[in-house]
């Protein structure tokens, strides 16, 4: 099989592969407060830093993934009432490079192990170090990190998801032509994020939700900007397995067609 035969599959890392809530026990030792406190301040703290990246697209502005990350937990500090010392808010940063994954994540690695016919990428809005540093330190993930092809961040677009411009990046980067609508439709997210979802979409990649909780597809600016999910999934490795059935069952289609 030719590298353009195989599947290109790129992954976001921050709440599809690394849980951004897994941040919570690290919080609670600083802040000095119960579990349901510290996974109110983690989500608050991921609210925050999706809402900043939106607002620096929407004002064509870029300040890295790092000090956005910095930022907003400050944000989620004041408005949560905790005061952390210049040392604890260093210690939390620290600890955001080494975040845990999802339990779905490693059967999904081990897959993508073995897989003859996928190309595998991270995507993601984190910085080139972030990345780097996560996929190598997280402990589940590290073991797999050969996996990938290579770890594509926005970081050279200065630009966030779901900006067109970091989708065209990512297709470039993949070998693929950003002009050629057959050529985008091969390539696929897999996302946990719905607005990542939305933004491949309106790239005119596919995507492949990962709904752990279950609730199935709410969002509705798709129907306005490129459509929903190619698929809907509970985790990464039903992902991987998903994308796999649907580019089989398109390649008999289209035999049959000829």
């Amino acid at each position: 099989m030719t590298s353009a035969d195989r599947t290109v599959i790129a992954f976001d890392l921050y709440g599809t592969l690394l849980s951004t809530e897994s941040i919570a026990k690290e919080l609670a030792t600083h802040c000095k407060c119960g579990h349901e406190k510290a996974q109110e301040i983690a989500a608050l703290w991921r609210r925050y830093q999706l809402e900043y990246t939106w607002r620096l697209n929407s004002m064509s502005l870029y300040k890295d993934f790092s000090t956005i990350t910095n930022l907003s937990l400050k944000h989620d500090l004041v408005e949560s009432s905790v005061t952390l010392t210049a040392k604890a808010v260093a210690s939390l940063m620290h600890a955001y490079d080494s975040l845990g994954t999802f339990p779905d994540v490693p059967p999904a690695l081990e897959a993508l192990q073995s897989s003859l016919t996928i190309d595998a990428y991270i995507f993601s809005n984190g910085t080139n170090s972030m990345v780097s540093t996560s996929v190598k330190s997280s402990p589940p993930i590290s073991p797999y990190h050969a996996v990938f092809k290579d770890l594509i961040t926005v970081e050279e677009v200065q630009a966030y998801k779901p900006d067109l411009r970091t989708y065209q990046h990512l297709a470039q980067k993949v070998g693929k032509d950003c002009k050629d609508k057959q050529d985008l439709g091969s390539i696929w997210l897999v996302s946990g994020n719905p607005f990542d979802i939305v933004g491949a979409r309106s790239a005119g990649f596919q995507a492949a939700w990962v709904d752990r909780i279950g609730k199935g597809w709410c969002d509705r600016l798709g129907d306005a900007a490129g459509g929903g999910p190619t698929i809907v999934v509970g985790g990464v490795e039903q992902a991987v397995r998903g994308i796999e059935k649907w580019v089989e069952d398109r390649g008999k289609e289209k035999q049959k067609g000829n």
